[in-house]
């Protein structure tokens, strides 16, 4: 156990979350501060591989999402008129044990996880946000939004892509856009979905769908970015029934169940990496925070979790707390996502470009055999 005795993890998404019980566990004293009044309980449905599940499984939850989601272990490629084309077993990345893959409704996954925040006796502050950090050789000066404040041994960026830490700290890379943007939405699972069936091409780059339950799906379908302000939010439902519409087999049920506006989700795919290392002096970044890509390979919350339980490792099982602790976090972190990153970007830019050899399933084997391996 290292002389870390408090933490200050700043987000309560997925890795602040996931890191706030791991750390719990190891009997350190950890505050959670989130932005968000309602702790960020929103969206459709979200993918969750193998080694996602391997670390859920750490943290505690894993027969509550196991419950609450439907495992799977295949992908179909369609057509977009429906025909299947190929069917590949997934790669069971988080091991023989777990299923290759699961989807679950996200809002579940996040209460699941507030649940165990609760349970673990962490202190938890809705509604608030950091305004200065100052970081010295023991430890870091916190001030809230609130006019209070407090010292801890070390602070944890979990603040997502748009990190108001990462800025805070010095750390100069944002996330840029890819080119390609998502419509998402949640809907009734159709009779017969019980994988993931992806079609590529048709009136958009990805139509795909993953069953989130025993009677819901999450759909998505992938097109070229636009100006986001020149679509009207209360369009939405009418804009993705549209581009659904080019998409037969299963996609007519899902397409005539897009009705509300308020249910769907329009954002752009971004690609982030923070090459450098991840702190600054004793506050770190986790997570989007650090690093983002496009949903192709489905490995964001994966990656999130793992950066969450290796830091935690770390932090419970070294003797002392130095910066060097901090650099080996970075460099047993930053090759593995680096290659999701790129892999990720290379399927969005294959796409893009209109490349008709691509070796998209190939290219997600090799990316999946690496991540059976723990982090």
């Amino acid at each position: 156990m290292t002389s870390v005795r408090t933490v200050l993890v700043i987000g309560g998404g997925t890795a602040g979350n996931g890191l706030t019980v791991l750390l719990r566990k190891a009997g350190i004293d950890v505050d959670l501060v989130e932005a968000k009044t309602d702790w960020n309980v929103s969206g459709s449905g979200i993918t969750l591989q193998g080694n996602a599940l391997r670390v859920l499984r750490e943290i505690g939850v894993w027969d509550q999402v196991r419950e609450a989601g439907f495992g799977f272990g295949s992908v179909g490629i369609t057509a977009p008129d429906g025909t299947v084309l190929h069917v590949a077993r997934d790669v069971r990345t988080g091991g023989d044990d777990l299923p290759a893959t699961l989807g679950m409704q996200r809002p579940q996954l996040q209460r699941t996880l507030i649940d165990a925040v609760k349970a673990s006796g962490a202190k938890v502050r809705l509604g608030t946000t950091v305004e200065s950090l100052a970081s010295d050789d023991t430890g870091v000066w916190v001030r809230f939004d609130d006019g209070t404040g407090g010292r801890y041994d070390l602070v944890v960026g979990a603040d997502g892509i748009s990190s108001a830490t990462r800025a805070m700290i010095g750390i100069t890379e944002r996330p840029e856009p890819t080119g390609m943007a998502i419509w998402r939405t949640p809907a009734p699972r159709p009779a017969g979905v019980e994988r993931t069936d992806l079609a590529y091409g048709g009136s958009c780059y990805i139509a795909g769908y993953c069953p989130t339950g025993p009677d819901t799906v999450y759909a998505y379908l992938v097109e070229p970015k636009r100006d986001r302000a020149t679509i009207d939010p209360d369009s939405y439902a009418d804009e993705m029934r549209r581009l659904a519409a080019g998409y037969g087999g299963h996609w007519a049920g899902i397409a005539a169940s897009i009705t509300d506006p308020k249910q769907v989700n329009y954002t752009w795919f971004d690609r982030h990496l923070v090459e450098g290392p991840w702190h600054r002096g004793r506050v770190v970044l986790v997570g989007d925070a650090a690093h983002a890509c496009p949903p192709t390979l489905a490995q964001g919350a994966a990656m999130s979790l793992e950066d969450a339980w290796v830091l935690a490792q770390l932090l419970t099982s070294k003797d002392e707390f130095d910066e060097q602790l901090l650099l080996d976090y970075h460099a047993r972190r930053l090759p593995r996502v680096r290659m999701v990153v790129d892999n990720s970007c290379q399927i969005g830019q294959w796409l893009i470009d209109g490349v008709r050899d691509a070796d998209v399933p190939g290219l997600m084997g090799r990316t999946m055999t690496v991540l059976r391996e723990l982090p």
